[in-house]
């Protein structure tokens, strides 16, 4: 297949015009009309993965490899040294970010990783209603999303309402109308802020709360009749 046909059937399935301006989904690397001999799924890409990779691989990644203009290609450090290898191997990248956090991660991990059910959704933030107490809620947490500990802001003995956002989601805490605010990559002004009005959060992993893309993704490519692989990038972070 040439990129083009698997592009247009993945801005059908996730429209890249959804993404935020600051994002940078769609072709990265590679040409519409080059052709492709297979699929590899992945959160992100790592040098093993590329050097691993056969000629001509599509790579389809959650997290964009170039987010800012490039002023140079210094082949030592990152992203540079990763393009390095995809332009020798021919390799090329599709990333869709913020496109399909809207239109299928938030609605998947809230519902189908962690079980609740979605009343309202904004363009990135699910919500529910329901009775928790704090210590069923961070054992469901910990248990779905394999977490060994969490961090949490302004815990609350009893629960009333849950909101997510996937990845880092702290910035949207004004918008989110809820008693619990479960996101990744919580700062600790944006703790400071959440502490100052009341609103639990809780720090679910940027890593951990988007691993699931791959899963998504292949059963869309599934039910367009492609085969892909599953190359699941390792968490940066280790708990020592």
């Amino acid at each position: 297949m040439k990129i083009e046909e698997i592009y247009n059937q993945l801005n059908e399935i996730s429209s890249f015009e959804l993404q935020e301006k600051w994002d940078n989904s769609g072709l990265l690397v590679g040409e519409m009309n080059r052709e492709f001999e297979q699929i590899v799924i992945a959160l992100d890409i790592d040098r093993e993965m590329l050097e691993y990779a056969k000629e001509d691989t599509l790579f389809i990644v959650h997290h964009p490899l170039i987010f800012s203009g490039l002023k140079q290609l210094d082949f030592s450090v990152y992203p540079s040294n990763l393009l390095e290898i995809m332009i020798q191997k021919r390799l090329s990248l599709i990333a869709m970010h913020t496109n399909f956090d809207k239109t299928h991660l938030n609605s998947y991990v809230f519902e189908k990783v962690l079980g609740f059910k979605k009343e309202f959704q904004d363009e990135f933030i699910c919500r529910t209603t329901g009775n928790w107490t704090k210590d069923e809620l961070l054992n469901l947490l910990k248990t779905k999303l394999n977490l060994e500990t969490l961090r949490v802001v302004s815990p609350k003995n009893r629960i009333n309402s849950i909101a997510l956002t996937t990845g880092a989601g702290a910035s949207l805490m004004d918008e989110v109308n809820a008693d619990c605010f479960l996101t990744g990559d919580i700062k600790y002004h944006d703790a400071m802020k959440a502490m100052s009005q009341n609103l639990m959060m809780v720090d679910i992993g940027h890593y951990e709360s988007e691993k699931f893309f791959v899963d998504v993704l292949m059963d869309e490519l599934k039910n367009l009749g492609h085969l892909g692989i599953i190359s699941q990038s390792q968490n940066p972070f280790k708990i020592i």
